[in-house]
């Protein structure tokens, strides 16, 4: 996949400056912090800990990540959305962002107008899986039996207004309103055993936590949500080789600020992210994690792919009548 054409990016945007000229406050004045709306040790808080670690060696001033769990993703956001406007507190989200406006009718911010998108991390594409003793070999063969018997099988999620529960949503909804019926989990660790028991027959998982499933024989893959095969999985089809025309499905990882920090400062704090995502250390340890990590982002990059986001769950949502639990 090219992240470039993804996200629109600017190359020579990543050159920002690390601090702000002469007519603009400097960046960072003093210790700032990453605000994680999950909880730590997770899938989103050990990237966010990697990032400021790595940039903490080179600002002037350590980062510091700071958990703040609660009503999905609102309790950490919302802290971000009061927070000083002066680069000091960054939140660290994921496509969870995306999701409010279609899950919550009212929210103590407004997840577009209060933030400025600061910095695109990355992605981390889905993974389709059955059961390996259901019939379904292929994308279509699963497609006609979801069709053919509507309302008859079930499909597992890690949580009602997750990235599982929506991906699969998508999936349903772009292959033509197939019907199939959602039983949530609290985590994929609860939802995985009754997959594997062929109790539930399906699940949509993120790569990582895909693969390991996969290589074992475990659980059978259908297809991945990228635009073309990922190299750690060649042999894994993609939606869109399947017979769903511009499938497209990942959790991805941003950085925002309040809205009305000064640019000077969002522009160096992009730099700042740009410059640690650029270290072949990082880059190992995140694509362990399956991301595709992009380097090259810019803050008007982001803000685009963010409003498409928006644009796409949006409808997903609201058509499958998706409430927060």
């Amino acid at each position: 996949m090219n992240r470039r054409n993804v996200l629109g990016l600017g190359a020579s945007a990543a050159l920002a400056p690390f601090a702000a000229n002469a007519q603009a406050p400097a960046w960072p004045n003093g210790p700032g912090r990453i605000v994680v709306p999950f909880a730590a040790g997770g899938p989103t808080d050990i990237p966010a800990r990697l990032l400021a670690d790595e940039m903490s060696k080179f600002l002037p001033h350590r980062l510091v990540v700071e958990n703040r769990t609660g009503s999905g993703v609102v309790i950490g956001t919302d802290v971000v959305a009061k927070a000083a406007k002066d680069g000091q507190t960054i939140l660290y989200t994921t496509v969870g962002h995306a999701y409010l406006p279609g899950l919550f009718e009212r929210l103590p911010f407004d997840p577009v107008r209060d933030f400025t998108p600061a910095a695109f991390i990355g992605q981390i594409p889905m993974i389709l899986l059955v059961n390996k003793d259901f019939p379904a070999q292929t994308l279509p063969d699963l497609i006609k039996l979801l069709r053919e018997n509507p309302g008859k099988y079930d499909y597992a999620s890690s949580g009602n207004g997750g990235a599982v529960h929506l991906g699969t949503e998508l999936f349903l909804h772009s292959a033509g309103g197939l019907r199939v019926n959602h039983i949530s989990f609290r985590g994929s660790s609860a939802a995985m055993p009754e997959v594997l028991a062929g109790r539930i027959p399906m699940i949509f998982d993120v790569a990582s936590g895909a693969l390991p499933y996969i290589s074992r024989g475990d659980l059978r893959p259908i297809a991945i949500s990228t635009r073309t095969r990922m190299p750690y999985a060649p042999n894994i089809p993609t939606f869109i080789e399947g017979g769903v025309p511009d499938f497209e499905c990942y959790t991805w990882h941003m950085a925002m600020v309040p809205a009305g920090t000064p640019m000077p400062v969002v522009n160096a704090i992009n730099a700042a992210f740009n410059r640690a995502l650029a270290i072949p250390a990082v880059q190992n340890r995140l694509g362990e994690m399956s991301m595709n990590v992009t380097t090259d982002s810019t803050p008007e990059s982001a803000a685009r792919f963010l409003a498409s986001e928006m644009a796409k769950w949006t409808p997903v949502i609201r058509a499958a009548g998706i409430r927060p639990s």
